[in-house]
């Protein structure tokens, strides 16, 4: 069943269905940066457009951002935008003669001078010439062979180079181990700087106790000043060499560990935000901080003990060798006690990972019990349940205590077990080496001792440090996992560019849908068909949990395993890039959220190339402008966060003014109008044929006086649909609705009057 709706005379400004229409000098202030003033995408991303589809991969002109809008689109900006669309791109200035050399790399982008572009498909060396192509050529035309001094008429060496990104470390690659290393491995220069400078400062560490083993054999033994004044300067240049080499070495890792860092937080981030809504809908927002906190953890791992371990064991590879060639014995009890630790701490590694466990558990809950309470805590303040909460913080907070303190004493019984064998490590060779040297009848060994003793006190650290990586490492693998049930999750599309982008007019269709929320065998709505026309204002309404705003959530794309069909324009909604369909819908629920700052930065919610004037055509548009206008600081009016200063209703009319603020094809209201006071209610709903102007309406709503000017309006009850028509008709011939209008207008009607004619089955 198929809406129509009479658009009336467009030529009316004051027309209520024309009134709403974006004037030509709004819409010209909203074009994007990255489109002419006709509308039309600019050459030079049209050039990367091509390039990109050469390779398989499709940008959103809609998604580019200049550094400067308004001007002309630079490389650098152009280059970013492919970056964040997937592929692998890079701004470079080149010759003439590296133009002749880009023979076999595919297409590349040619900036002129003139703000225009080209593109580059090949190049011949023999006869000095290079193929370029327009960026409105069809794809079956011939490039233009172009020589070196006409290029050089238009272009100035600057160009753009685009592939796939063939990175290892993949955007939706699971959050694992082996992810790690590979974002780690992407910075081998710097670890390769750093291993060098920690292999040179390991030698280093064995000048100063072979110049002590001198001291003590030669220069105390003979009296030899000479000896004592060279080995003073080695010392000199040796400390200042290390000082230099180790400060250099520290500021690698500081960059090392920064980079990161910024990429872990920015790889997190961008999967927390692909997530689909409906696992923020099932986890507690406290639940999922915890777990996305313990990459910080990961992060301190690989940069600190981790790195620390490795140069570690690098200066064991030089040090272990010299304690052999000082003396064999005392260096195999220390290997010996080495690897009586380790295996004190494997012993105990089976048993701490299960304990740990435990501490993880009690600690995801508290987390869920703290960010529940802070998010509910106007129902906390408004029902008094301060008491309710405390005593569930107090049963979180000890069962958090209970499983860390038994997690702590078993960890304890290692460290325990492995002093006493530390502690042999350094003093028993010290005695056993006091032995050998007085039966060593070369007068060698003294200086020997005081040579091996200052070797194994840095050769100990590292040993007992490596053994307890082991026991770090069940800490971290179980952070990995924590992080990854909610960073492997699956995500609401493959990658940015997925999906159709076709141009959305607004017509919609159900045929035989079916869909069920997870965990529920009963269907939220069950072979539902209906049509949608363009351009139409369409009602839904229900009684509660009959299936309305899960049509809504399927309109959005929140939910996709349905059967049936849903189609947008004729193509099914599964097909169309998600980022592409939002752009394009407005959306106003029940209860909105409004972010942190004024109120103009709201209503333009982030949106480049949007101004105060549109803000306020669209704050008009909802009924908003009055009481904006009204308020000390007008539109820069700031707002905290949970909007303590606006009443319910102002918060609603901001939303709407937000939807409204891009021009949306589809404008959905979910319940939209429900928590308005009459006041607020009034002055949407006297706005509501100006806003549906232009664009496809839907409302959902139980609240039937709002819904009496839609074209059509459906009617379900348990997921079925039972009725699409007007008002009028619907009143006649659906019993559902004929009964739902007169339970909320019976105040309106005598006890005798038309309620009267409903049915006694009904009431």
């Amino acid at each position: 069943m198929t809406a129509h709706h009479n658009q009336g005379p467009v030529s009316d400004p004051n027309h209520p269905k024309t009134a709403g229409k974006l004037p030509n000098e709004v819409k010209a202030r909203q074009i994007p940066t990255g489109f002419d003033e006709t509308g039309r995408v600019a050459p030079r991303l049209r050039a990367m457009i091509n390039v990109a589809r050469y390779h398989g991969v499709e940008l959103d002109p809609n998604e580019f951002r200049a550094a400067q809008p308004g001007s002309i689109p630079t490389a650098a900006d152009l280059s970013q935008w492919a970056h964040n669309g997937g592929m692998w791109s890079r701004a470079v200035r080149v010759r003439w003669s590296h133009l002749l050399r880009l023979e076999q790399n595919g297409p590349v982008v040619l900036l002129f001078s003139d703000g225009r572009a080209g593109l580059l498909t090949g190049a011949s060396a023999e006869r000095n010439l290079v193929f370029l192509k327009s960026v409105d050529a069809p794809d079956g035309a011939e490039a233009i062979a172009i020589d070196e001094l006409r290029l050089s008429r238009v272009w100035s060496g600057e160009a753009v180079l685009l592939r796939p990104q063939r990175s290892s470390v993949a955007a939706d690659a699971p959050f694992t181990l082996g992810w790690l290393v590979d974002l780690v491995r992407l910075e081998s220069k710097p670890l390769r700087d750093i291993g060098i400078a920690s292999f040179t400062l390991s030698i280093l560490t064995i000048l100063p106790p072979l110049i002590v083993m001198t001291v003590v054999n030669k220069v105390l033994q003979y009296n030899s000043i000479s000896t004592l004044a060279l080995l003073s300067a080695v010392i000199v240049v040796v400390f200042a060499y290390e000082t230099l080499l180790g400060h250099a070495r520290r500021l690698i890792i500081n960059v090392v560990g920064t980079r990161l860092d910024t990429k872990l937080n920015l790889h997190v981030f961008g999967r927390l935000l692909r997530l689909p809504l409906d696992y923020f809908e099932r986890h507690p927002a406290g639940e999922t901080l915890y777990h996305l906190a313990q990459v910080y953890r990961i992060r301190e791992f690989l940069t600190g003990k981790l790195l620390s371990t490795f140069l570690d064991l690098i200066t064991l590879c030089v040090l272990i060798p010299v304690m052999f060639y000082i003396n064999a014995t005392l260096a195999w009890m220390v290997l010996g006690c080495a690897v009586m630790i380790m295996l004190i701490i494997f012993a105990f590694l089976a048993p701490l990972r299960r304990r740990y466990q435990h501490v993880v558990d009690a600690e995801t809950w508290k987390s869920a019990a703290l960010g529940e309470t802070v998010v509910g805590i106007k129902t906390v303040k408004a029902l008094g349940l301060e008491p309710q909460r405390k005593a569930l913080w107090d049963e979180r907070v000890a069962d958090a205590g209970k499983a860390r303190l038994a997690f702590g004493q078993l960890a304890n019984w290692p460290q325990t077990l492995v002093t006493p064998v530390e502690r042999t490590m350094v003093l028993g060779t010290m005695l056993i080496g006091a032995y050998l040297a007085m039966n060593d009848k070369t007068g060698y060994m003294v200086g020997s001792l005081f040579a091996f003793m200052m070797i194994a006190q840095r050769v100990a650290q590292p040993l007992v440090g490596l053994a307890k990586l082991v026991e770090d490492y069940e800490e971290v693998g179980a952070a990995i996992g924590e992080a990854a049930s909610v960073l492997n999750r699956p995500l609401e599309s493959s990658s940015n560019s997925a999906g159709l982008r076709p141009k959305l007019v607004g017509e919609i269709q159900f045929s035989d849908l079916t869909f069920s929320y997870i965990g529920t065998k009963t269907p939220a709505l069950d072979r539902v068909s209906f049509d949608i026309a363009a351009g139409s204002m369409f009602g839904i309404v229900g009684r509660s949990g009959s299936g309305k705003s899960t049509i809504a959530r399927l309109l959005q794309g929140i939910n996709r395993d349905y059967s049936g069909f849903l189609k947008l324009d004729g193509v099914d909604l599964k097909e169309i890039n998600l980022r592409h369909l939002r752009q394009g819908l407005g959306v106003v629920l029940q209860d909105n959220f409004l972010f942190r700052g004024s109120i103009r930065d709201n209503i333009i919610a982030g949106r480049q190339g949007l101004t105060l004037s549109d803000a306020m055509r669209a704050a008009h548009l909802a009924g908003a402008a009055e009481f904006i206008e009204r308020m000390p600081n007008g539109y820069d009016t700031y707002i905290e966060e949970g909007s303590p200063n606006l009443s319910g209703g102002q918060k609603q009319r901001l939303a709407i003014a937000r939807a409204l603020i891009h021009d949306p094809t589809i404008l959905i209201l979910d319940e939209a109008t429900s928590a308005l006071d009459p006041e607020s209610e009034a002055v949407v709903s006297a706005n509501l044929m100006r806003i549906a102007s232009g664009r496809t309406m839907i409302i959902v709503s139980h609240r039937l006086a709002s819904l009496t000017e839609c074209d059509q309006i459906l009617v379900v009850d348990q997921g079925k649909v039972l009725d699409v028509a007007p008002h009028s008709v619907l009143l006649e011939r659906c019993g559902v609705y004929r009964q739902l209008w007169a339970q909320q207008n019976r105040h309106l009607e005598g006890r005798h009057g038309r309620l009267a004619a409903v049915p006694p089955g009904l009431m």
